[in-house]
This record gives C-alpha cells, sequence and structure tokens, in this order.
C-alpha cells in the first residue's frame, strides 16, 4: 500500500489472537518509532517491548487496582471512566491481552516529551499496518505515569528514574475471520481544514 493508503486503512485492534509476533516485523515496527521525529532532534524517545506474559498480567493487575481506588466525576473523560468502572468491576485488561506492549519513554519535565513519543507510536502504528498486525493507541500508563505503584514497577523494567511514560500501543496479530486488521476507511466528521492562501 501507499503511505495514504496505509495511514488511511489504520484502525485500532482491540482483539488479538495469542500468536507472537515474530522478532522481524517487531524489529521493523520499533525502527519506525526510532525514526520518527523529535524536537530539536534529541531523540531522547526510550522504547520498552514487553513480551512477557507474566510481566503484561502484572501491568495489567497494577492498573486494575490502581484504577479501582479512583472516584468518577460529572466530567471525566469517558475512557477514564471506562477504565475506572470496568476494573471496580475487576475485569479490566487495559492492554487487550496482546502479546506486545510498547511503552514510548522520555524525560520529564522536557517540553516535547508527548510529542515525541506520539509521533513515534504513529509510525509505529502505521509500520504494524503495512506488515498486517493490528495496533491500539493506550492512554492507560500515560495516566498512572504519577502513581507511585505502576511508576515503581515500570523501574523494574528499565524505566529510568528522569522518564515517565507518555504514550503506549499494543501490537499483535488480530483475532478476525481472515486474521489481517480491519481496514475499512472511515469517512471523517471533524478534523476540519482552513486553507488560507
Amino acid at each position: 500500500m501507499d503511505a495514504l493508503t496505509l495511514i488511511k486503512t489504520r484502525r485500532s485492534t482491540r482483539k488479538f489472537l495469542q500468536k507472537p509476533v515474530e522478532q522481524e516485523k517487531l524489529e521493523q515496527i520499533i525502527e519506525a518509532g526510532r525514526f520518527a521525529p523529535s524536537g530539536g532532534n534529541n531523540q531522547t524517545t526510550h522504547f520498552i517491548v514487553i513480551r512477557d506474559k507474566m510481566v503484561l498480567q502484572e501491568l495489567a493487575r497494577i492498573a486494575r487496582e490502581e484504577f479501582a481506588k479512583m472516584e468518577l466525576g460529572p466530567d471525566t473523560y469517558a475512557s477514564l471512566a471506562t477504565a475506572i468502572r470496568l476494573s471496580k468491576n475487576g475485569t479490566y485488561v487495559f492492554h487487550y491481552n496482546a502479546p506486545v506492549l510498547v511503552l514510548a519513554a522520555n524525560r520529564i519535565g522536557y517540553g516535547n516529551n508527548m510529542a515525541d513519543c506520539s509521533c513515534a507510536v504513529e509510525n509505529m502504528m502505521i509500520m504494524a499496518n503495512a506488515l498486517d498486525l493490528g495496533s491500539c493507541w493506550i492512554n492507560q500508563v500515560n495516566w498512572l505515569n504519577a502513581n507511585p505503584a505502576m511508576m515503581a514497577y515500570l523501574k523494574t523494567l528499565g524505566l529510568q528514574e528522569d522518564e515517565a511514560v507518555y504514550v503506549s500501543v499494543v501490537l499483535g496479530y488480530p483475532d478476525t475471520v481472515d486474521g489481517l486488521p480491519l481496514r475499512r476507511v472511515v469517512e471523517r466528521k471533524g478534523n476540519p481544514v482552513t486553507w488560507v492562501g
């Protein structure tokens, strides 16, 4: 597919086969992230690639316990409200049981930390689509990047003292009839464009 088609057909996958992603494909996806733009070409995004099922289960447990402690307010962001409700029910698995979770971390206090991580993860999701893999942007670790329990565990996985996770992405083979990502192009109803000149 050409670049615009890859972008237009990238859809979020939330149901994955329990099939490992080949190392070669993962390396291509991570490389796509490493070559994303960064503020001042600083290249400070730190990628933590998690394939260990026990680690993924522990991350889900910590997130579930920490979200369950939160209270819902009238202005709680819809996705966060869902995380809190499902966590209180004990059923929440933020990473959709995908075989791979990639955390994109960067320096705390660095003005482009979120932007740099976002550019990297978008590159990775487009590359995953090119490789017939599903992906989904994950906010939940970012929502807990000031949480002591989550931060302590992330440091055992290689997160540095001066870093936090700003964006995450799950990767894997979609659990679809043909094993391919759903690639339906969805009409844009928002994102207006103003042309000047």
